[in-house]
């Protein structure tokens, strides 16, 4: 598939470093990565659990512990659904939308430290490569 060697170990260890990163971020912010996943879907809009278990690629009672912890930090908070009396929405607390908030930028000021020893060209020709590959633009 690729003719470029050592890539697939090159993809892999800046994988790594961004995940290392990503939990030191979650950390200071007194988050596990994944309240912080959690947090950062539901801070703007309320979210169905089903797609939350979608999105997070977690069965429903992984989900339903997460959420439970969560919960009880007061960061989310469940919401019947007022067009189906069986299901519910979780959405973000005032803290948890507080806490998503600064999260969300601390990752956005924080992350790209990653590249900030490459010139700004390249800096801007990864932004843009990655935005190409990931379908984040």
């Amino acid at each position: 598939m690729t003719d470029i060697p050592g890539l697939g170990n090159t993809l892999v260890c800046l994988s790594t470093m961004i995940q290392r990163r990503y939990a030191q971020i979650c950390a200071d912010h007194d988050l596990t990565v994944a309240q912080a996943q959690l947090l950062c879907l539901v801070k703007d809009r309320p979210r169905r659990l089903g797609e939350l278990s979608h999105l997070l690629g977690l069965a429903k009672p992984g989900l339903s512990g997460l959420i439970d912890r969560t919960e009880r930090r007061g960061l989310v908070q469940r919401v019947s659904c007022a067009q189906d009396r069986r299901a519910c929405d979780l959405t973000s607390t005032p803290l948890g939308k507080e806490i998503g908030d600064a999260l969300h930028a601390d990752v956005g000021a924080r992350l790209p430290e990653i590249v900030a020893d490459l010139p700004a060209d390249d800096r801007a020709t990864f932004a843009g490569l990655a935005a190409e590959i990931t379908g984040c633009h």
